[in-house]
């Protein structure tokens, strides 16, 4: 249990990028990659063309409800971390992570609400050197997923 790495993916809207959540998950070793929210669950073609089979090998759950998730991952003295650009986020290289962690990314255009980045016990932000204040959902997890993983080796 000290290593886990966990993903939750909440309320992602575009099935192609939950299909880019499991092969990044895949990629990652994710132990657990959790959807939840309205996030579509496999088996669906969208999800399938982009996960290449990682949507048949990456552990899943489905979770209606994050907050149930969050009040049970908390209980097992998980660390919970959210990618998020808000008042309260720090550039993701200033995180030492602290396992076992699961690490919440958001809707496409809204992103994680301010309940749920209130329940963080870090929220994470790239940083954007152009015009756009923030990168895909899926390329955004895997910056984050992989500099978060490195503490793992």
């Amino acid at each position: 249990m000290h290593m886990k790495f966990y993903l939750i993916a909440h309320n992602i809207r575009s099935l192609y990028n939950v299909g880019t959540m499991f092969r990044t998950a895949d990629a990652l070793g994710i132990d657990q990659l959790f959807l939840t929210g309205y996030t579509g669950c496999p088996p669906r073609k969208e999800i399938s063309k982009v996960a290449l089979g990682a949507d048949e090998s990456v552990p899943w759950q489905h979770y209606k409800s994050l907050t149930y998730l969050l009040k049970k991952l908390k209980a097992e003295g998980v660390s919970i971390i959210i990618l998020e650009k808000s008042k309260a986020s720090v550039d993701y290289r200033k995180l030492k992570p602290k396992f076992p962690l699961a690490l919440i990314v958001g809707n496409e255009v809204r992103g994680v609400s301010t309940d749920t980045l209130k329940k963080a016990d870090k929220i994470i932000e790239l940083p954007m050197k152009g015009i756009k204040e923030s990168l895909n959902v899926g390329v955004a997890l895997g910056a984050a997923g992989y500099y978060i993983d490195s503490f793992r080796n």
